[in-house]
């Protein structure tokens, strides 16, 4: 694929990928403690309850005008934010690893041919806030997107596939295992299916 599975091609997923082996690995890497103050860490890099209170507060601005989302509620957005920033840093190390990289001339060209395809800018932000991407997020997200096309093409695949799915989920995971990532269990623990942080169950 050359161009990331963005709103044309994945306007029904709110995240670009479903990851089983990425959660049982973070599931997995999560028995230490967590520093104090930190959401996440990975490889010794922390990921800031300030960050996540900063991203939280992005998505307010898109959940407000959808009062029926269920992660709308301040315990989901921030399950929401910390699976954002983890999965931007793995993506980044994956795409590392590989000796790959990502300009943002290229998310940049991705974003103009959505914009074209939507009917313009402010119509595309649109069609991306309905999805949870905040105006502020868009670049990110762009970028995001290109970093998990990038990661399938370098073995051959589409990343809209189930095949480029696979070789992404298989980067990840690798990243994820390279970056010993460990998660605050206040925000609960991985979903396999949804790549995201889900509530922990009552009973554990």
């Amino acid at each position: 694929m050359n161009r990331p599975p963005t709103v044309r091609r994945a306007a029904a997923r709110a995240l670009p990928v479903a990851a089983a082996g990425l959660a049982v690995l973070l599931l997995c890497s999560c028995g230490g403690p967590v520093q104090a103050g930190a959401a996440a860490v990975l490889d010794g890099e922390r990921i800031s309850l300030t960050a996540v209170q900063e991203r939280v507060a992005e998505l307010r601005t898109v959940t407000a005008a959808s009062p029926g989302d269920a992660e709308a509620g301040a315990e989901g957005l921030a399950r929401r934010a910390v699976t954002q920033l983890v999965l931007d840093a793995l993506v980044a190390r994956a795409l590392a690893d590989r000796g790959l990289s990502v300009g943002a001339a290229e998310a940049a060209a991705a974003r103009a041919a959505d914009e074209a395809w939507a009917g313009g800018p402010a119509r595309l932000e649109q069609l991306l806030a309905a999805r949870g991407v905040p105006a502020t997020e868009v670049d990110r997200y762009y970028l995001q997107q290109a970093g998990i096309s990038r990661l399938a093409a370098a073995r051959g695949q589409d990343a809209g596939t189930e095949a480029g799915d696979t070789e992404v989920r298989r980067a990840l995971a690798e990243a994820a295992a390279a970056l010993h990532v460990r998660v605050n269990p206040r925000y609960g623990s991985w979903d396999a299916q949804r790549v995201a942080l889900a509530p922990d169950r009552p009973d554990r």
